[in-house]
């Protein structure tokens, strides 16, 4: 069932917004002269929890969507850096803590039919702050700690934008409540 790549053309290449246009054949012969592709390094999130049990969260603004929204911390994997690491500098970076235990939760895609790249998943606990922010300079985050059921509250009210970050509190909420037994 897989699509053969007949054709691949890049219309735009920059590093934020690369964009591909794609002439494939599918399996019964159908050709689809224009697919278009959007491709992203892979990203990381990071549901971090302090020693104390407080979530560490950022709050940013979204160009996109013209909002100041409440997240968690995450970004773009860098070359040659593996998930793990680019998901335990990012909390470092957007926060200025470091945890004991970063665990992997697992990877999703924001829209596996027209972009290539994948989100993948943490849960951090043990975190402790050891330094102050080291932003870009694109980037203006406020931390913000919440308690648990505040966080759970926000989801409740629709009030966190970003899906691959509340998938990530999904995930991290359900293996917490596994850690729990």
């Amino acid at each position: 069932m897989k699509w053969k790549v007949l054709e691949s053309t890049y219309l735009h290449k920059e590093p934020w917004l690369t964009i591909r246009k794609d002439k494939c054949e599918l399996p019964n012969g159908n050709i689809v002269p224009a697919f278009y592709v959007i491709e992203y390094p892979d990203w990381v999130n990071t549901f971090a929890l302090t020693k104390d049990g407080k979530v560490i969260m950022v709050r940013q603004y979204r160009h996109g969507i013209e909002s100041i929204e409440i997240e968690l911390p995450g970004g773009v994997i860098e070359d040659g850096e593996s998930w793990q690491e680019g998901a335990k500098r990012e909390a470092l970076e957007e926060t200025g803590y470091v945890f004991e235990k970063v665990e992997y939760l697992g990877k999703i895609s924001a829209n596996p039919s027209t972009t290539n790249n994948f989100t993948h998943m943490f849960l951090a606990t043990g975190g402790e702050k050891v330094a102050e922010q080291k932003l870009d300079e694109s980037e203006d985050v406020e931390v913000v700690l919440m308690t648990i059921d505040e966080v759970k509250q926000l989801v409740k009210e629709n009030k966190i934008m970003q899906s691959l970050h509340v998938n990530c509190i999904f995930y991290a909420l359900a293996k917490l409540e596994e850690m729990k037994y």
